[in-house]
């Protein structure tokens, strides 16, 4: 059964923006590879982060809703912390509640985008 998550993801700020975009395309082509669905995705770029990691004060930030087995995080969470260019990372399921917001966050930002047309 499927079951819809959302993670996001901190990449270091020493990247280029092509490397960036080669590491989030590998991450979407291992979810794809496993039968995953993405709902969902928003590159929110580079922000301060509240307290330094690894000595680094900033980072890309990168969110991805997707549809998946549960068996897939597990795999999934395994490849973010042997990658040495993922600062942090976080994946949650997302329940009724969550998933009615996403929709309902993601419809008012088509409507904003569509009145600035």
């Amino acid at each position: 059964m499927l079951r819809q998550y959302e993670t996001v993801f901190i990449m270091t700020p020493v990247l280029s923006d092509e490397q960036m975009k080669e590491t989030v395309d590998r991450y979407q082509k291992y979810l794809i590879s496993k039968g995953a669905e993405i709902v969902y995705e928003n590159n929110w770029g580079l922000r301060k982060l509240t307290y330094p990691i690894q000595k680094k004060s900033t980072g890309f930030y990168h969110l991805v809703e997707f549809k998946a087995e549960p068996e897939v995080i597990k795999d999934w969470e395994i490849m973010f912390k042997r990658d040495e260019k993922i600062l942090r990372f976080l994946t949650v399921a997302l329940e009724k509640h969550a998933l009615a917001y996403n929709e309902k966050k993601r419809n008012k930002a088509k409507a904003e985008k569509v009145k600035e047309e």
